[in-house]
């Protein structure tokens, strides 16, 4: 049976500047999660080699909160699992297309609405407190 990783976490946190200035504001995220059925989860923002499945994708009172499963099937995936089981990586990023945004002083953007792309594991995120944590994990073989 393939090994998988039950993870979850918040992508994006609603009212905090990432490290370019931009700042997801509450509702961003609404309107693509109603019309998109599925939304990839990467590793690193690689789009060649999905290395999970997302079950659950919602905006809650912090952010864009995800629960998804890590599947060792490729390469890529026994990577991704391997360092979050270890507790390498624990970074959540997500990629998107802006819809609706206005301009923040001095620098960054609000974004107002966004077109939910994927969400990736990674090392850094570009916002910080855009964390990953375990829910269970396999045993391990003897």
């Amino acid at each position: 049976m393939p090994q998988t990783l039950l993870i979850e976490g918040h992508a994006s946190v609603f009212d905090l500047a990432d490290l370019a200035g931009d700042v997801v504001r509450r509702g961003a995220f609404a309107a693509s999660l109603r019309h998109r059925t599925h939304v990839p989860m990467l590793f690193q923002h690689e789009a060649s080699e999905p290395i999970g499945v997302w079950r659950e994708l919602r905006e809650d009172k912090r952010g864009l909160y995800v629960r998804g499963e890590i599947l060792a099937e490729g390469p890529r995936g026994r990577t991704a699992l391997s360092l979050v089981r270890s507790g390498a990586i624990d970074g959540l990023s997500i990629g998107f297309r802006t819809r609706r945004f206005s301009g923040r002083s001095p620098r960054g953007r609000e974004l107002i609405e966004l077109d939910l792309w994927e969400v990736s594991i990674v090392t850094f995120p570009m916002l910080p407190q855009a964390r990953l944590r375990l829910v269970s994990q396999p045993a391990l073989a003897a």
